[in-house]
This record gives structure tokens, C-alpha cells and sequence, in this order.
């Protein structure tokens, strides 16, 4: 199996990067044998932006490239091109154990100067078994200011053989000095029959059930992986998507606000428990207090410093969650609207046809709209740091008024 593989309807950025990942090689090569290396009229480059919508994937993308360049599969010599996926430059980086490619991600709302220094540090090295030193930053538009301008010194100053690899929705989510050194991929949403036959092949997902979560899901691949493979994730999306029946009077909005919050929670805390738990012990057992023993004397910090840590990724976790919640809730209105108008575009699944059917008849077109708006201002809202609940409980009431 390729490293491409996984990448869902992404067929120009796939020939783009096979390009860029042939030029890579034929650059290594070259100057292993102690050649000068063709570096005119290249496809490889020393930084990459990848960018395009929630669920695109991007991350994917940069991963998939990460682990070409360092492909050592001999079907090369032959004219193969890099990324094989079997060899073991293209195992270890696609599963994360590769020493020269580093992927950085982050559970809370930021990155911060620190982790981005010690990754400009490491962007000095030399490949230590490697044929390129990689660093994929999942999150680049979560930089703070300061970190984007460490950044920038170091995609300004590349190492000969270190690749940046920057994944981020939009472009204009860094810095135009940024954006500007770097070779831009624009990744799409992928349709939903592409999705759906990602869930049957790779995961094993009914055709029935992988249908209906793609088209919930919009295209997104991550999502509609967990709507196919989670209950209790279907489950409460059913949940939010009743909101707009209960809404009719005052009582009914509160109540209904706090269930999506109560909801949202839900959600975010089976996302973060396993990972919290796993955390928590993996730090135990490196600081002796494996196996129920006892901790050490002076390791209450280290423990402290976890457990903040975990409660900034769930307010992260949290925020996400919710306005997942209330993607959704924009998609049912936006069936609603299709529907008022009389378009055929297809609904989401989880919201059938009559539940559209019926809101569609009880309202008219520019009430929808003015809903859609209520979504969307109170998205803003919890973007700005306003409480969850008073932002939800605004929208219950804009969602009633006729």
C-alpha cells in the first residue's frame, strides 16, 4: 500500500508531492555519491504549507510526505517512485517512531515560543538515520505571535536536508512572511462517496452505515470515522439535531441549551479520558511510581504540571466539541433553507427527511437564515471567550423568535 493511500480525493496534491518527493531523492543520491545535486527547476522545496477545510486532510497529507522522503525501498533504482509504505523508512514515519521525522501537535489552545524553539533547535541537525530531517506542525495556525516569529528565522535559514512541513485551515492563519517562503498545497473537502469507501475498505465500516456517516459528516473524514465506528457519538449528534424541536418556548430553549452543553462535555471527556489516563501513568512509571507504588519525594510538580496540562486540553477539547455540535446544528438549517427553496440537495444524515420537511413548512426562508446567523454569531461568541452556556442559551432564544 502506498503512502497515498489514505489521502481521499486529493488526486493534484498527491501528484504534486510524488514530484516533489522524486526530486527529494534524486537530491539525496546525488549527494551521497558525491555528485552535485540538479537543484534548479526542482519540485522539492524546504517548506510546504498544506491548507484546506476541517477533516481535508491535511495532517494526512503532510504525514504521507514525510514518510516518502524518507522511503529506502530498492524498487527506486528501478524508476519506482518514493513511498512505497512497506519499506522501513515509510513504516516507522508513517507510525510515528521514525528518529528524523517529528510531528507536532497540540491538546491545548496554543503553541508556545518554548516547543517552538526546541523544534528550530532540532531543525539544525543532520538527519541521524534518515535521508531528510522532518517536521510536520499539525497546528501552525495555533502560534502565538512569538512563535511565529521563531518560526520564521528558521524557514528564513533552512538546514540543507530539514523540511518544514506546516498544516493549517487557511493561509491566512500565519504570517504573510511565512506563507511567503512556503511552496502553498490546497487541499479540498473530499466528496461523500470518497469517504464512504475509505470507511468500507479500510475500516471494515457496512456500506449502509458508511454512506450515512459521510454524508453527516460532510466530508470529513475523521468525523465520519467516528459516527461508522461509535454509538454513543451517533447518538448524541441525534441529540443536538433535536434541538431545534424544543425550542418553542422559554423553558424549553434553557433546557435545551443546557443538553448541548451537557452534551458537548460528554463528548469532549470520552475523547480525553483514555488519553489522560494513558498520560498519567506513562509519568508515574518514568518518575517510579509504577505498578501502584508509591511516588518519589519531589515528583508532586511533575504531576501537577500534568494535571494542569490536562485540564487546558479539556477546555480545548470541550470548545471543539461544541462547536462540532453546532456545525451540525448549521447543516440541519441548511437543509431546512434547500428545502424552502426547493433545491435537491441531499440532507444530512441523522436529520431525516420529514423532521426537514416539517421545519421547512413551519417557517419561512429568511426566518432559516436569521437562525443560521444565530449559529454562527454564537460561534463567535465562544471564540471570544464568552461562556458556553450564556452563548448557547443566546442562540436557544434566537432560535425561537418567529
Amino acid at each position: 500500500m502506498a503512502v497515498w493511500d489514505d489521502l481521499v480525493g486529493q488526486g493534484p496534491v498527491v501528484e504534486q508531492l510524488t514530484a516533489a518527493a522524486r526530486d527529494a531523492d534524486a537530491y539525496v543520491t546525488a549527494a551521497a555519491a558525491g555528485e552535485a545535486p540538479q537543484v534548479s527547476g526542482s519540485a522539492m522545496t524546504h517548506a510546504w504549507l498544506f491548507t484546506g477545510p476541517p477533516g481535508s486532510g491535511r495532517s494526512t497529507a503532510a504525514r504521507a510526505f514525510a514518510a516518502a522522503l524518507q522511503c529506502v525501498s530498492p524498487d527506486r533504482a528501478l524508476g519506482s517512485s518514493p513511498g512505497c509504505g512497506f519499506c522501513d523508512g515509510c513504516h516507522t514515519a508513517l507510525i510515528g517512531t521514525h528518529a528524523d521525522v517529528e510531528v507536532v501537535r497540540t491538546d491545548l489552545l496554543s503553541i508556545g515560543v518554548k516547543q517552538t524553539r526546541e523544534q528550530v533547535r532540532r531543525a539544525q541537525l543532520s538527519p541521524a538515520v534518515g535521508r531528510w530531517q522532518v517536521i510536520v506542525l499539525e497546528d501552525a495556525d495555533r502560534l502565538t505571535e512569538g512563535a511565529a516569529n521563531v518560526l520564521l528565522k528558521a524557514v528564513e535559514e533552512p538546514a540543507p536536508r530539514t523540511v518544514w512541513l506546516l498544516c493549517t485551515p487557511s493561509v491566512e492563519d500565519v504570517l504573510p512572511t511565512i506563507r511567503s517562503r512556503c511552496r502553498l498545497l490546497a487541499l479540498r473537502t473530499p466528496s461523500v462517496a470518497a469517504v464512504a469507501e475509505v470507511l468500507v475498505r479500510r475500516d471494515g465500516v457496512p456500506p449502509e452505515l458508511a454512506a450515512g456517516a459521510a454524508q453527516a459528516a460532510r466530508g470529513h473524514i475523521g468525523r465520519a470515522r467516528r459516527l461508522a465506528t461509535d454509538e454513543r457519538a451517533r447518538a448524541r449528534r441525534e441529540a443536538v439535531l433535536r434541538m431545534p424541536r424544543r425550542v418553542g418556548d422559554v423553558g424549553g430553549g434553557l433546557k435545551a441549551a443546557q443538553e448541548l452543553i451537557d452534551a458537548a462535555t460528554e463528548d469532549a471527556k470520552q475523547l480525553a479520558e483514555e488519553l489522560d489516563e494513558k498520560e498519567t501513568e506513562e509519568l508515574r512509571a518514568a518518575l517510579g511510581g509504577g505498578d501502584g507504588k508509591r511516588m518519589p519525594r519531589g515528583t508532586a510538580g511533575a504531576m501537577k504540571e500534568l494535571e494542569d496540562r490536562h485540564k487546558r486540553r479539556a477546555t480545548r477539547v470541550q470548545r471543539d466539541a461544541l462547536d462540532l455540535a453546532l456545525t451540525d446544528l448549521t447543516g440541519f438549517y441548511r437543509d431546512v433553507l434547500a428545502h424552502q427553496f426547493g433545491t435537491s440537495l441531499a440532507t444530512a444524515g441523522g436529520s431525516t427527511e420529514q423532521t426537514v420537511a416539517e421545519a421547512a413548512a413551519a417557517s419561512r426562508p429568511e426566518q432559516t437564515l436569521r437562525r443560521i446567523e444565530a449559529v454562527l454569531a454564537c460561534r463567535e461568541a465562544l471564540d471570544r471567550n464568552v461562556s458556553p452556556l450564556l452563548a448557547v442559551e443566546a442562540m436557544a432564544m434566537t432560535l425561537r423568535s418567529p
